[in-house]
């Protein structure tokens, strides 16, 4: 499969319009979405949830461009501008996990929210959002693994990010994608049907991490410890919290309508 698109869709002076940006922000009003949605089923009142919204949206931002920046600083050290240059790809998505994740526990307690069953009716739509912005590495070249002379995507526009252009590249975005879906399918068919607020939010986050670890295999990024590449070192720090949010104590709670 070959992608000669520009990733840029409209230049506004200093600005510009990027595939990758735009299919970020359909990820994130869908997984938004998904998220009120699930909280006013849960009976959690609205307008505490959606004051809160905007830092979790803000802290995950925050902490994919952070860690994406740190993995790869070598690219970025001689032009600090571009580290604000999102719109051109460059998310880690376990940092937009791992930030969105403090920003939201740290707003459901200022505003008196219960973390636990909160963080399960975010669980769907984040997962859904995330496999949603994984497409936009498809335009932008970013998220790919080895060369490979099988299945591959090669890109030909000078403005995308893969390391070499006319080379096929396998497309690890798009296995992290339909895995992502996957979670989201059984997330979406248990999230009535377990009795302790906080076990769907583990199983995400559980699930995550092991389709990360695996797939990153597949990806050439920086090694930083015993072979590891930051994104698993991230997913085997995610997979602990996850089993600790699991067995937690907490109050078993009454099963939720489907």
């Amino acid at each position: 499969m070959t992608i000669d698109i520009d990733p840029v869709i409209v230049h506004a002076g200093p600005l510009m319009v990027g595939w990758y940006g735009l299919v970020v922000a359909i990820a994130l009003v869908v997984g938004s979405w998904l998220a009120l949605r699930e909280a006013r089923r849960k009976g959690l009142p609205s307008d505490r949830v959606e004051a809160i919204a905007f830092w979790v949206i803000l802290g995950g931002i925050v902490g994919a461009r952070a860690l994406h920046v740190i993995d790869r600083w070598d690219d970025y050290a001689q032009d600090p501008l571009r580290v604000f240059a999102i719109w051109n790809g460059g998310l880690a998505i376990l940092g937009a996990v791992l930030g969105g994740t403090l920003a939201g526990v740290g707003g459901a307690l200022r505003n008196g929210l219960p973390v636990r069953r909160l963080s399960d009716a975010v669980a769907p739509g984040a997962i859904l959002g995330q496999a949603i912005g994984r497409f936009a590495c498809l335009f932008t070249g970013d998220a790919v693994g080895r060369p490979t002379d099988g299945f591959g995507i090669t890109y030909l526009n000078p403005g995308a990010m893969a390391p070499e252009l006319g080379v096929a590249y396998e497309p690890v975005f798009l296995y992290e994608m339909l895995w992502d879906l996957g979670v989201f399918a059984l997330l979406w068919t248990l999230r009535g049907r377990l009795r302790r607020d906080g076990q769907l939010f583990a199983l995400y986050l559980g699930l995550y991490a092991f389709g990360k670890f695996a797939l990153t295999f597949l990806r050439t990024e920086t090694v930083w410890v015993a072979g590891l590449q930051e994104a698993q070192l991230l997913a085997v720090l995610a997979g602990v919290l996850a089993i600790g949010w699991s067995f937690w104590p907490t109050k078993v709670a009454t099963p939720s309508p489907a």
